[in-house]
């Protein structure tokens, strides 16, 4: 297993630590992970090749799909309501 296999597997179980936190304690963590996705995405895409970066891709868009709505709404100008 190459290395950045096993650093995406600690990320997916740190995502999924973080998932089981209340939601005011997500924010800073979920910045973290929301971050480092793409640098490993690239990362297992070089390793395996393009079609695992896609799929790579489409579990991270799966996975952090609200926090990209809100910051694509936030670009266009909206203000979306944040839950408490």
């Amino acid at each position: 297993m190459t290395v950045s296999a096993v650093v995406a597997c600690l990320w997916v179980i740190a995502a999924t630590i973080t998932a089981f936190l209340p939601m005011r304690h997500q924010y800073a963590p979920g910045i973290a992970l929301l971050v480092a996705a793409p640098v490993l995405i690239i990362w297992i895409g070089y390793d395996y090749g393009w079609f695992f970066g896609v799929l790579g891709l489409a579990a991270f868009a799966s996975m952090f799909r609200n926090p990209l709505i809100y910051i694509y709404r936030r670009a266009r100008g909206e203000r979306p309501e944040v839950p408490k």
